[in-house]
């Protein structure tokens, strides 16, 4: 490979790597979002299972407050199960937001093994280059310190 289209492969690479370093950053953000959005599930979660055992047991209320406190837990529970059903939605699209970011890791890590190994070989290309020019300037100085024939 030449070194002009090797300099353009390493920019270009170099260039992707940091949209998927950009990419992996965000997804990290998204996921780090998330984890606090279940974090609040959790904690209502267990404010209403606290809500539901607080309100007492119905058989020592006079029957109107036994029907209304009936009442209220069954409202509550079915809050709290309205809550586990949205926290399960919620951890199955965790999942996939995991996935993605593994995904995007792993190609960014790809990538970036590639760029290294670009680099490596343009480095090795430019030495190469610079002992040539070295070897050339030192066969012309002795050419030249020759005596004429």
């Amino acid at each position: 490979m030449s070194g002009m289209k090797r300099e353009n492969t390493i920019a270009s690479l170099g260039t992707l790597v940091e949209l998927r370093t950009l990419d992996v950053d965000r997804l990290q953000a998204d996921l780090a979002s998330q984890e606090a959005t279940r974090t609040r599930y959790q904690n209502n979660l267990a404010r209403l299972d606290a809500l539901a055992s607080g309100s007492g047991a119905t058989g020592s209320l006079p029957p109107a407050l036994a029907l209304n406190c009936g009442a209220y837990k069954q409202n509550v529970m079915a809050m709290a199960d309205l809550h586990r059903t949205d926290l399960a939605l919620h951890e199955a699209n965790m999942a996939v937001a995991q996935r993605k970011l593994t995904d995007a890791w792993t190609k960014r890590e790809l990538l970036g093994k590639v760029l290294e190994q670009q680099q490596v070989a343009h480095a090795r290309d430019q030495e190469r280059a610079q002992r040539k020019r070295e070897d050339d300037i030192a066969t012309q100085s002795w050419m030249a310190g020759r005596p004429a024939a």
